[in-house]
């Protein structure tokens, strides 16, 4: 046994039917396509699409929409096919496992945990500052007190300090005791809210067209340029790589549609729904964006987005250009609230299925794994995840995250792709309800299109992404290597050496980073350096059985 051990096929269809302990399977078509849709429209659309207009592409970001939306449709026809073969719990994770092997299915689920419980965390956070909006713009009563919606490490204009964020804390805590109650019922619930957030996407973009102004789409691509936002960060803005720019930004608007292939084994049909729920909520979601994308830069100018908007940039346009349609601005406040809901749900969804399948594996403690006797679903994966979620909703300022969420799920997307040509090689036979077409080329399309998103991040979110993967080195070599179910069938056992080395090692950066404060790209090699010896040191390795080697199970 090795780091690059295969689960085989056999093994993955056997976790799901042996034992009266699997999930329930309750979701229909219909369900499967509401949950993508729940995921999709959410805080992508009523904030960062204005934030990519002020930033990077002006009136183009309608064509970062669509590089965005290309990127995910081809990652899409992955994910399809995928969740097709391998009906299975946990998405991308369980795929890597059976493709690529246990680190690089580690690596994944390592990595998802930065769309799904870090993005749920930002996403409850927002949702509080948006319940503030209601209270006082909507219902004209008094917002909740400063120092109860916002964590420790803000203050406001006034010196007033937070203390914790409650209502993002409340908001997390009752949509994961509402998956556990159960997944049908959390999809009853997402599919109402789906309901309004297109209602009023689609009012928007009907009564709004009426209003826009052909001065504000001229350029419609502006020359390339440089934007100084008001933290001082630059941006690339208009031409070419304002437009890439603004894809990396808004496709943090597409997160979700993925996470309809962690529910995998709880839907009636999967081999026949996925392909639907997965590919559907994209479809639809990706028409609505451009239109939407467009009506909005039409209607209001990048100054507005820029200044007074902002995150409220939606209900400031039509409050101030949409003369007579104040109430639809309220709603528009109420429909973000919605959205957020549905992400969030959606987001502790997905990981509480990661973690799940994770526990099964033994890569993870076995609790994870744990199905409630009534409800079937994985109830102390889910508390878990309300603890770890809540307490960084509750605790951690919303921007410290940044574009971590869009870089992490740009990563996995990346190796879904890749995990369709390699199960094609080593797998021909495999049934397959949904085949991506014109393999390996639209895959390799695909992971091309999702590097130059990347790209389009800037080195920051590299940086944050490899300390990342270098903390999940840690526990992997620390605790999953020993604990997997896959190498407890040999005598495989590796020592402490590569976590050790990097314990230490991680310790030590930061603290020489404190004093002597290295520029990005000298972290950005040393964090690198770290991972690369932490990875090395358990190669060169061997299992405790000479006839195995670290690398293969050959």
């Amino acid at each position: 046994m090795g780091l690059f051990t295969k689960k085989p096929i056999q093994s993955l269809y056997a976790d799901a039917i042996a034992g009266t302990n699997q999930l329930k399977q309750t979701l229909s078509r219909r369900s499967l396509i509401g949950l993508g849709i729940g995921a999709i429209i959410g805080a992508g659309l009523f904030v960062r699409t204005a934030a990519a207009a002020a930033q990077n592409a002006g009136p183009s970001v309608t064509y970062g929409f669509i590089l965005a939306a290309i990127g995910c449709a081809l990652a899409g026809l992955c994910y399809a096919e995928l969740s097709s073969s391998i009906p299975i719990a946990g998405s991308a994770y369980t795929y890597s496992y059976a493709t690529m092997g246990e680190l690089f299915a580690w690596i994944i689920g390592w990595d998802l945990v930065l769309e799904y419980a870090v993005g749920a965390a930002t996403v409850g956070i927002a949702w509080s500052e948006y319940l503030n909006h209601l209270l006082v713009n909507v219902f004209h009563v008094k917002a909740v007190a400063y120092e109860w919606c916002h964590s420790p490490f803000e203050k406001s204009a006034s010196g007033v300090k937070g203390i914790v964020n409650l209502p993002a804390f409340g908001i997390v805590s009752l949509l994961s005791l509402l998956l556990i109650r159960g997944t049908k019922e959390s999809a009853f619930f997402n599919n109402l809210i789906v309901i309004v957030k297109v209602a009023i996407v689609l009012l928007i973009i009907a009564i709004g067209w009426g209003f826009m102004q052909t001065a504000n789409h001229t350029p419609y691509i502006p020359e390339a340029s440089t934007y100084v936002d008001p933290q001082g960060i630059s941006h690339n803005f208009g031409g070419f790589w304002g437009v890439v720019g603004a894809a990396g930004v808004v496709f943090f608007a597409f997160i979700g549609f993925d996470a309809v292939s962690t529910a995998a084994q709880e839907a009636k049909n999967p081999g026949k729904d996925m392909p639907w729920g997965i590919l559907g909520s994209l479809a639809i979601c990706t028409v609505l964006y451009i239109l939407f994308a467009h009506v909005l830069t039409g209607v209001g100018t990048i100054e507005d987005f820029r200044t007074t908007g902002k995150e409220a940039s939606v209900s400031f346009v039509i409050n101030k250009y949409m003369t007579g349609y104040h109430w639809l601005g309220n709603f528009v406040t109420i429909a973000i609230l919605a959205g957020f809901s549905s992400v969030i749900l959606v987001m502790l969804l997905g990981q509480s299925r990661v973690f799940y399948s994770m526990g099964k594996d033994g890569l993870l403690p076995n609790f994870f794994s744990a199905i409630h006797p009534k409800f079937k679903t994985p109830y102390k994966a889910n508390l878990i995840i309300l603890l770890i979620v809540g307490l960084f909703a509750a605790f951690v300022p919303g921007d410290i995250v940044g574009d971590m969420t869009s870089i992490g799920t740009l990563f996995a997307f990346i190796l879904v792709c890749a995990a369709v040509i390699i199960l094609r090689k080593t797998d021909p036979d495999l049934p397959r309800k949904f085949k991506t077409p014109l393999v390996p080329i639209l895959p390799l399309l695909g992971m091309a299109v999702c590097f130059l998103m990347i790209l389009g991040l800037g080195w920051t979110n590299w940086l944050r992404l490899i300390i990342w993967l270098d903390f999940g080195f840690l526990i992997y070599f620390g605790f999953s290597i020993n604990n997997s179910k896959l190498h407890s069938q040999s005598n495989f056992k590796m020592n402490k050496i590569p976590f050790i080395a990097g314990l230490i090692l991680s310790t030590i950066t930061p603290a020489l980073d404190y004093y002597l404060h290295f520029p990005i790209w000298l972290k950005l090699c040393i964090w690198s350096a770290i991972g690369i010896i932490i990875l090395a040191l358990g190669i060169m390795q061997k299992s405790g059985d000479d006839k195995h080697n670290i690398l293969n199970s050959n």
